[in-house]
């Protein structure tokens, strides 16, 4: 029996390509290949395996589930070849603070962690930002990022957390809401009831803690519902009810009322996560330095916070 080559990244990036656009036509376009081609290199696959790793109809061409594995391997390659990529950056050598650095965050600290970051930036041109806002938690151990911003921890061996302090919530109405059912700002719990609130989407059938916070004070009148953050907060500016919002994201909204309530508000502990082996990096210690100035804050970040930050972060 003739000796099969082993598989290359070349043959599973095909595969990948496959996995992710269901199509043989997709893929090669993704590739910069011909359909012809695409085919013949998962044939070629098979063949070298001895085993079927794609199924074919007329909805389309997908990945067949004990086939799963090559993909995520596949993935993994991918990962560390974009992190590689971004290690070796020529002027990285010539300059202490440039390269491409990814911040991976939640919607709710977008707009300071932002203005840190652009700050950061302009001190240091020869930097470039990736931001990528998510709800899921990026990997950062696969290193999918190079920091991280996250309200929960990973078991990660590979992961360094550094807790920077305490993400805030506020309950928030518009100035109009206010007027008309609020003149004094003061919400209390026995009013919950009668009053209509912004939640979280619960399309995904998980009960969310913001939900579950106003629902145990009484709230039931859940008047619109989104997994957005910036739409949970355009919907409050419209007066559509009170809405529980991270401070850092709305305090600075003129549109927003921030109310007084006779209960604790909630708050949850913030983290800076990065893998071990890029700490050291120039740049992302940079990114990390500045990050940790503003999140000690609580991320209130007057213009001054964000020159400390940038200053703070100056090697």
């Amino acid at each position: 029996m003739k000796n099969q080559p082993p598989t290359t990244w070349d043959d599973l990036r095909v595969l990948l390509a496959l996995h992710r656009h269901q199509s043989l036509l997709a893929a090669g376009a993704a590739l910069g290949l011909s359909t012809s081609t695409v085919a013949r290199r998962i044939e070629a696959l098979e063949q070298s395996l001895g085993r079927a790793l794609v199924h074919r109809s007329s909805a389309g061409t997908t990945v067949e589930p004990d086939a799963m594995e090559l993909v995520e391997l596949a993935e993994q390659f991918e990962l560390g070849l974009g992190g590689i990529k971004r290690d070796d950056r020529p002027d990285e050598k010539a300059h202490a603070l440039t390269g491409t650095i990814r911040v991976s965050m939640g919607e709710g600290f977008v707009k300071p962690v932002t203005a840190v970051l652009s700050q950061l930036r302009s001190a240091h041109p020869g930097l470039h930002i990736e931001v990528a806002v998510e709800s899921r938690f990026t990997d950062v151990g696969r290193r999918e990022v190079d920091v991280a911003l996250r309200v929960g921890r990973s078991s990660s061996a590979v992961v360094v957390e550094k807790g920077v302090g305490q993400l805030t919530f506020g309950l928030y109405a518009s100035h109009g809401y206010v007027e008309q059912r609020l003149p004094d700002r003061h919400l209390r719990v026995q009013d919950f009831a009668s009053h209509d609130f912004v939640g979280q989407d619960l399309a995904t059938g998980r009960q969310d803690a913001s939900n579950l916070w106003l629902a145990s004070r009484g709230a039931t009148r859940f008047v619109f519902r989104s997994s957005s953050d910036l739409a949970r907060q355009e919907a409050t500016e419209q007066g559509q009810g009170i809405c529980l919002l991270p401070d850092a994201m709305a305090h600075a909204v003129p549109g927003l009322a921030r109310l007084e309530v006779d209960a604790p508000l909630p708050s949850c502990p913030v983290y800076l996560a990065y893998h071990r082996d890029r700490r050291n990096v120039p740049g992302v210690r940079a990114v990390i330095d500045a990050l940790g100035v503003a999140l000690a804050d609580g991320l209130q970040l007057p213009a001054e916070m964000a020159k400390a930050a940038s200053t703070a972060a100056k090697p």
